[in-house]
């Protein structure tokens, strides 16, 4: 259910590390050019899974490490290596653990063995490709990921210049905002598959809407909607006694931190349900 501040509904934060890091840019192929790369490093080795020579401290090897630290859950120093560093500068071991669900959504979906086919290196701006789960984590797909360098150390490029000017602001509070509005584009997608899972449910059972359980045994909804661990936010389904209204809710687990505003699903009348939201300080808008 994660964005995956990385996708696949891969956390919030799934964006992030995934697609955010590659631009969203699929290739068929990229080569190193000869002499693309600085003469003066010395070779480290051909790493497994690797189809060209990776360079100490190369952009390859930037990536290479990126994500060894990611898969491994070294999540600070994984994220020290991107432009998302003042994000995570400020933050406690602590309040880093606070991001440890959304963090290892991430990480379970990197390759153990990572295959970088290929470095293009112009100046201070360099591009890597390798072999990446797409948005069907089951498949791999050539993707680019952009770096530059910055006192002689590359970085990798996973926000634009916009958000990165953001987050120099933001500091140790844009993890919090950013995983809020997550949440909030969840919660009401969330809402949404509700209210798809109750028309296909009603349609088969003579009208009749279901509880959330039933919902969940019939496929039409994920299991991890009963969990705020994931989507850190509390779900719930109201049926009226004869099962032919119902309305659902979505309240923050822990207000402040997990979410700020209290979602509805209602029922009008022979129209589509539809959700809205309020600040209401973490209380349910209806029981």
């Amino acid at each position: 259910m994660h964005r995956m501040f990385l996708k696949p509904g891969l956390l919030m934060f799934t964006a992030i590390f995934s697609s955010a890091a590659f631009n969203g840019c699929t290739v068929a192929a990229s080569k190193t050019p000869r002499g693309s790369i600085d003469a003066n490093k010395t070779a480290d080795s051909a790493l497994q899974g690797a189809a060209i020579r990776i360079e100490t401290n190369s952009p390859a090897d930037t990536v290479r490490v990126f994500y060894k630290n990611l898969r491994e859950k070294r999540f600070r120093e994984a994220i020290f290596l991107t432009n998302l560093r003042p994000a995570v500068e400020g933050l406690t071991d602590a309040e880093l653990k606070e991001f440890q669900v959304d963090f290892e959504a991430i990480a379970k979906n990197v390759p153990v063995n990572l295959e970088i086919n290929g470095e293009i290196v112009s100046g201070n701006s360099a591009t890597v490709t390798a072999k990446m789960p797409g948005e069907d984590v089951e498949k791999t797909e050539i993707q680019a990921i952009n770096l530059r360098r910055e006192n002689g150390v590359w970085i990798i490029l996973t926000v634009d210049e916009k958000v990165e000017n953001v987050i120099k602001q933001e500091g140790k509070n844009y993890f919090y905002a950013l995983r809020i509005e997550t949440h909030h584009d969840e919660a009401k997608e969330m809402l949404e598959r509700i209210a798809k899972a109750q028309i296909a449910y009603s349609a088969q059972n003579q009208g009749d809407y279901a509880p959330m359980p039933a919902l969940i045994v019939a496929g039409l909804l994920p299991a991890d909607i009963k969990s705020a661990d994931s989507t850190g936010y509390v779900y719930a389904i109201n049926l009226s006694k004869h099962k032919r209204e119902y309305f659902a809710t979505a309240t923050p687990a822990v207000y402040g931190k997990s979410g700020k505003l209290s979602f509805i699903l209602e029922l009008k009348g022979k129209l589509l349900p539809t959700a809205r939201s309020v600040d209401n300080g973490g209380k349910p808008l209806k029981k």
